[in-house]
This record gives structure tokens, sequence and C-alpha cells, in this order.
């Protein structure tokens, strides 16, 4: 009965304001500096193939457990996936609470928007909008690493951007994700008053410049990086299907085995 009456005014019976938005805001906040930083990870891991094909197929193979066990495990990188993705599905679901559910909630948001003229506003609208792009690219990206996970490496990622045609795909999701991603970490900042320092407007404006900063870095980044898988793709064109086997990854052990 008490969680009724608390659902339907927002009070316990002994008047207390419910502590479930603020509760729902840390879980919110929690799980979004999760996905951020594992982003920023996950693109720098990916950007190996920068330095050579080896070095993005030694990474591949790190997460298979190669390091622990004689033969990499590709099902390690699937139960990775899917913990990502519940965690993205909880935060989409969290994150969808804010957002607004009508006509009349989106023209009061947009009207606040143009009286306010504040850049803080307007950056939620773009979290808005790169999260909707976000529900729908990122678990697509993410069922599939789930399920193909085999299939990562130099050849098989190169093919699926350019002989696959996914590189539309994933620019649209890299732009989503960089911006996503780098506001909701500012905000997060500001939210929870992180490295602030005496003057707040002068650390406002100095994460507003870091956010900027890494926001032009990690897309620099992860534009080079996808233009390197085409690059890559498009020479491997003619053999697609082809697995890469790195000059590095043999290492025959005093048993006999071959371990990758």
């Amino acid at each position: 009965m008490s969680e009724l009456i608390e659902g339907f005014l927002g009070k316990s019976i002994e008047g207390k304001k419910s502590r479930m938005p603020a509760r729902l805001d840390y879980l919110q906040g929690a799980t979004g500096l999760f996905l951020a930083l594992f982003l920023k990870a996950h693109i720098i891991s990916v950007s190996m193939i920068l330095i050579s094909k080896d070095a993005m197929y030694a990474s591949t193979k790190f997460y298979e457990g190669s390091f622990i066990f004689s033969e990499p495990q590709p099902v390690l990188v699937s139960f990775m996936a899917a913990f990502v993705f519940i965690i993205f599905i909880t935060h989409a679901a969290l994150g969808m609470r804010k957002l607004p559910i009508n006509f009349r909630q989106w023209q009061v948001y947009r009207t606040h928007m143009k009286m306010m003229k504040h850049s803080d506003t307007s950056m939620w609208f773009v979290q808005a909008i790169t999260g909707f792009i976000m529900f729908f690219l990122g678990s697509a990206h993410l069922f599939m690493m789930m399920t193909k996970a085999h299939e990562i490496g130099p050849y098989a990622s190169a093919d699926r951007m350019w002989s696959d045609f996914m590189w539309p795909f994933y620019l649209i999701l890299l732009l989503a994700v960089e911006l996503h991603g780098s506001i909701g970490l500012y905000r997060l900042c500001v939210k929870w008053g992180w490295f602030e320092g005496k003057n707040a407007k002068e650390t406002r404006a100095r994460l507003i410049k870091i956010k900027w900063a890494i926001i032009a870095f990690f897309l620099t980044l992860g534009l080079l990086t996808l233009a390197a898988y085409m690059k890559i793709g498009y020479d491997h064109r003619h053999n697609v299907g082809e697995r890469y086997h790195g000059s590095i990854e043999l290492n025959v052990q005093m048993d006999g085995k071959v371990r990758v």
C-alpha cells in the first residue's frame, strides 16, 4: 500500500518526498560513466590498426584470453559484449524518463532552449538525439559482437566495413557515441561537482574546453581508424572471408603445442 501511495503522490505515508528519482539519477549517472569510459577504451583498442595489422590482431586475441588459455576464446568477447549490452539498455531506459513524451512537453523544452540560449541546455538536446540514434545502432553493433565475436580481426573487420558496406553505419555510430559520451562526462562533472574549484564559472569554462578537446581527439582518432579499415577492406576486397594470421601470432611451446 505504501508503495502504491508513493507511486501516485511521489511521497511516502510519512509525507516525505520519494528518494527514487535521486536513486534513478545516480544509477543513470553510474551506468553512463561506465559506458563513456568503456567506449573511450574501446576506440583506443580498435585504433591499434593504425600501428599495424599485427597490433590490432594482438589486441583482439588479448580480449579473447590468449594470455590465459592455450587457445583464444572468442566467447569471452561475447560475454563482455552481453554485459555491456545490459548496462547499455539499463542506461537507455533510465534516460528515457527525461525525454519529452508528447508535443506539449517538446514545445515547452524548445521554447525554454530558445529563451535561455545556454550551451548546457542545447547540449542536452544533442544528447537526446544521439541517444536515440545509439539505441538502435549501438544495440545492433553489440548484437553483432555477441554473435560474431570470432569474426573480429584486421581482415574480417575491414571486410565488414568495405565489402559489406557497413562504413556508413559505423560513421554515424562514431559521431553519435563521441558526442553523447563526451557531453555526458561533462554533464556528470557539472552535476556532481567533480573537479570543482573555488570559482564555479571558471571550472565550468575549463570543463567545456576539455570536453571539446576530448571530442576532437576521439573523433579524429575514430575517423582515422575507420579510414584505415576501409583501406584494408578495399585492398582485400577480392579475398573476402580470408582470416588474418599475424606474423607474431605463433608461439611454439616446449610441449609442442601452438599458442595463439
